[in-house]
């Protein structure tokens, strides 16, 4: 370990760290199959026998009494738990793409995807994010209550016409219209350099917001052209994309020029760092606001991929953009990404 810089320690740190998750999750997804399987079948032994039969609360409540008597120091069995699974069961039961699904993930996270979430294509979202990163309870709950759903598909790119067919949804969903920074302590008045100052205190919490499938590279990455030195903000690694992400960070309000810098950074990372196995680097431009139309005009000529999102240190979504998401046919074809 003498070798290791300090700086190069806390990239391997968040790395382990990442991959020991990973590992937890994998195991706990096994085990919790299992379980999600019984409190299905419990669930629907519910809703069936109340069909046929006249029951009433009280024989779900006596009911929870007697395994609780049966099966002492093994929870799950409360009354308001068996009312759940009823629910978790009734909810499911014709939903042919999202059943799997539920077993992939913890009862804890069922239960909230399946309270907080509005409708059907938002519980896909969480379902397949939470299987596919492994996110906790709490991360899970975070990411609903900082409605990452909405934000992922009001994003703002050019991935349509600038990034080939095989991964231009796994990039689209790289990429949210708003982050949280939730967890920076910074002023509402600050420099950009505190801001990546501040992030890079805080680089965990950072990648998870985000997304989750991020590796940190470096801040102020040197380029140099034509005996000139660029210095690109913050530099990460896209493990599922395989390719570098350039993030630029602006604290005021986006303007048209920063996609030609973008561009310029992109085009030399394909050329002097970028590997023969990886996919063309992306770019994302991180402002403190952003007007859509004059985004939507810059990226409308460039040729290198790019999405301009904006940050908050509390989360919030406007109204009127809610009511601009995208046709349901749109959301389940992106939803199809997230494997």
């Amino acid at each position: 370990m003498s070798g290791i810089s300090p700086g190069n320690y806390g990239e391997l740190l968040v790395e382990i760290k990442q991959r020991i998750r990973s590992a937890q999750y994998e195991a706990l997804k096994a085990v919790n199959k299992e379980l999600i399987a019984l409190y299905w079948d419990i669930g629907q032994t519910i809703a069936i026998r109340q069909q046929g039969d006249s029951w009433g609360k009280s024989v779900v409540t006596n009911l929870s009494q007697d395994l609780q008597a049966e099966f002492p120091g093994v929870s799950g069995f409360s009354a308001a738990n068996l009312w759940r699974m009823k629910l978790f069961y009734e909810t499911y039961v014709n939903q042919e793409k999202l059943a799997p699904l539920v077993r992939e993930i913890g009862w804890s996270h069922n239960l909230a995807i399946m309270e907080k979430c509005k409708d059907d294509l938002e519980r896909e979202f969480y379902l397949r994010m939470t299987r596919k990163f492994g996110w906790t309870k709490n991360v899970l709950i975070h990411q609903i209550e900082n409605q990452t759903y909405e934000k992922t598909l009001l994003n703002q790119t050019n991935f349509e016409q600038t990034l080939p067919e095989e991964i231009r949804i796994q990039a689209k969903l790289a990429v949210k219209d708003e982050y949280t920074f939730d967890f920076l302590e910074l002023a509402d008045e600050h420099s950009e350099r505190q801001l990546e100052q501040a992030i890079l205190a805080r680089v965990e919490p950072f990648l998870q917001e985000m997304g989750g499938m991020f590796t940190f590279v470096g801040s102020q990455y040197r380029l140099e052209v034509g005996d000139k030195e660029y210095f690109i903000d913050l530099l990460l690694y896209h493990r599922s994309l395989k390719c570098l992400v350039a993030i630029e960070l602006k604290i005021g309000e986006f303007l048209p020029e920063y996609v030609g810098k973008m561009q310029f950074y992109l085009a030399v990372l394909d050329d002097q760092v970028r590997l023969k196995d990886e996919n063309y680097s992306l770019g994302i431009i991180l402002c403190k606001s952003k007007n859509k139309t004059i985004v939507e005009y810059a990226l409308k000529e460039s040729n290198k991929p790019i999405g301009v999102a904006t940050y908050r240190m509390v989360s919030t979504l406007p109204q009127e953009l809610k009511n601009r998401l995208p046709t349901q046919e749109q959301v389940a074809k992106l939803l199809e990404g997230i494997e």
